[in-house]
């Protein structure tokens, strides 16, 4: 089956001036813009929102895919025995599969790991797609980056309405308090008063200020029904724990 993509690359392949072949210079341009354009719509989204890889990473990225592809595919010699007949075969692959590799380690540069959780996750995802972006512009399937931008573009967007909507029936919450309190059996007993079941409970102990000594409480909550009663059962948290700090991991009020 022969691809939209494929018949235009077949046209500008055979695109030539006075004898010299200028179509796949015209593909190549055509490939970087494309890619500008793809790439920074992603990249603005995410400085948009204040992220630790921003435009500017998401650019460099994705053209840095796109000219690597561009290389496999052109960047070496075909050498042929009699004009027709290939002495070898060129695997364009093979810088991809590097390329897949790499911008893996360079997303995970983009996770923050922190005491009250782990941060970065989907910007570390979108420099993954970016460069997913990048591969398909210097292939010249140009259809299917335009796409697949659309696609990221609607998660990243729409998706987190939806999210925050799922978060805030399961809210993982952090709790510090003193540590000679019964911390444990206040968290039971309010979360029986307001309807929900705590699970994946775990404590630690911290320091405090000067010779005091913590206990910080991670667990999420899950409500039985959607009433919005998550502040109030924070707040009644807070009061009967005496907390020092109550905090929402995965709640995006």
């Amino acid at each position: 089956m022969t691809t939209l993509d494929q018949k235009i690359a077949e046209l500008l392949n055979n695109w030539t001036i006075d004898g010299w072949p200028i179509g796949n210079f015209v593909g190549v341009i055509i490939a970087l813009v494309l890619c500008v354009l793809l790439c920074g719509v992603v990249g603005f989204e995410r400085e948009w929102r204040g992220r630790s890889a921003g435009l500017r990473t998401h650019l460099l990225v994705g053209v840095g895919s796109c000219v690597i592809m561009i290389i496999s595919i052109y960047g070496f010699p075909y050498f042929t025995n009699n004009g027709t007949d290939p002495i070898f075969n060129r695997d364009v692959a093979r810088l991809a599969a590097a390329v897949v590799t790499g911008v893996g380690f360079l997303g995970a540069g983009a996770i923050i790991h922190r005491s009250n959780g782990i941060k970065g996750l989907t910007t570390a995802a979108t420099i993954w797609a970016v460069m997913a972006i990048g591969l398909a512009c210097g292939s010249f399937n140009f259809l299917i980056a335009i796409v697949v931008t659309l696609v990221i573009v609607f998660v990243l967007l729409a998706f987190k309405k939806m999210e925050q909507k799922i978060s805030e029936r399961n809210p993982l919450i952090v709790l510090t308090a003193p540590s000679d309190k019964p911390i444990l059996g206040k968290i039971l007993n309010v979360s029986q008063e307001f309807d929900c079941r705590p699970h994946g409970l775990s404590t630690e102990l911290v320091d405090g200020i000067g010779d005091e000594k913590l206990i910080e409480c991670t667990f999420q909550v899950v409500f039985s029904s959607g009433d919005g009663r998550l502040l109030e059962y924070l707040s009644k948290l807070e009061k009967e724990t005496n907390a020092k700090s109550v905090k929402l991991l995965n709640n995006h009020r």
